[in-house]
């Protein structure tokens, strides 16, 4: 018996699913990366508490992520997915030595305000 392709079998199993990308386009992805990132800036430079500006850094790096794999599906290619794996792993590399930073700065005054380290000098 061989193997043949037939093209209503495809269609046939292919009835249910959703196309790629059906209902969103590029700037769907793009706006909502946009809006994700001015987010995280603007809680960044308006809020004082140490864990409050990391999360919010945290949620730049997902909003250039979002970009950089809406971007790559776009243009059907791999590099922007490629590109977030890199932002991964620094993301998770910031976030280990941040949270370390933290729990050392509570233990040395137990306040989390960014402003009673501006006077820090070394």
């Amino acid at each position: 018996m061989s193997a043949t392709f037939d093209p209503l079998m495809v269609t046939i199993a292919q009835a249910g699913a959703p196309a790629p990308m059906a209902g969103a386009t590029l700037a769907h992805y793009l706006f909502v990366s946009a809006v994700m990132f001015a987010l995280g800036l603007i809680g960044f430079l308006t809020r004082r508490n140490l864990i409050i500006m990391f999360l919010c850094t945290e949620l730049m790096f997902q909003a250039a992520g979002i970009a950089l794999i809406a971007f790559s599906r776009f243009h059907l290619n791999h590099t922007g997915e490629t590109f977030v794996i890199f932002v991964l792993t620094v993301a998770a590399a910031e976030a280990a030595m941040a949270l370390a930073l933290v729990v050392l700065l509570f233990r040395r005054r137990e306040s989390l305000d960014a402003e009673q380290w501006d006077e820090m000098s070394g």
